[in-house]
């Protein structure tokens, strides 16, 4: 097995998270602005429940389900599931949603001719079944590996080795980007290369992982 790969997460590394279109989300709701008030990453003082998470005392799907719940409750709606919430703020238009540092990143990883690989614990159960298939960006990709389907959630050692042998290759060939610092310690213990991706730096997280990257490639190509 040869070759290197760049697997990345979805939600907060490919796509910008919720946090960051607060403004487009509002509008999508048709709700006075700053009804939104809840900031994550970046405003963790003033989002309690960010804090829970992060403190691993709820999973991030415990997050985003009360969250759902508040946003329906906003516009009149009852029992919002995550994909509900997605689909309202988001709709037809996911492609907006992605970051431009991510289609860089992704282009110049497959012309250095690095494999490309998602691996997501809620890709299809957050933005909807089929969404990974739909989405342009993700078509020339080596390998998606979803807990939507397989019930396996970073940092489970499992989720890890599965999108390895997806890609057919060692875990030492794969460079990992993740937003939330569980999920790459859990790649490092895996034996991966793990990058923490921070939101509110989206370029220098790219550019760590590509780094990386090129490093892997220039060992294999020095035996």
């Amino acid at each position: 097995m040869t070759g290197t790969a760049l697997v990345l997460d979805f939600g907060g590394v490919v796509s910008r998270t919720l946090f960051e279109t607060h403004e487009e989300n509002e509008r999508a709701l048709g709700v006075v602005p700053g009804s939104l008030s809840w900031r994550g990453p970046f405003d963790p003082d003033s989002d309690p429940l960010w804090q829970q998470m992060d403190r691993d005392e709820i999973s991030e799907r415990d997050y985003w389900r009360q969250r759902a719940h508040e946003v329906g409750a906003l516009v009149g709606e009852s029992g919002w599931s995550m994909s509900d919430m997605v689909r309202a703020l988001r709709g037809n238009r996911p492609k907006s949603a992605i970051r431009p540092e991510a289609e860089a990143a992704i282009a110049h990883a497959r012309k250095a001719g690095h494999k490309l690989a998602i691996l997501s614990n809620e890709l299809d159960l957050f933005y909807g079944h089929g969404f990974a298939s739909e989405l342009p960006l993700l078509k020339p990709f080596d390998a998606i590996v979803d807990a939507t389907y397989t019930g396996v959630l970073k940092p489970d050692p499992e989720a890890y080795a599965a999108c390895c042998k997806a890609l057919d290759l060692p875990p030492s060939r794969c460079v990992f980007v993740d937003d939330q610092y569980r999920n790459v310690a859990g790649s490092i213990l895996a034996g991966m290369h793990g990058v923490h991706f921070d939101v509110k730096q989206p370029a220098a997280g790219f550019d760590t992982a590509l780094d990386q990257l090129k490093t892997l490639q220039a060992q294999n190509h020095a035996r």
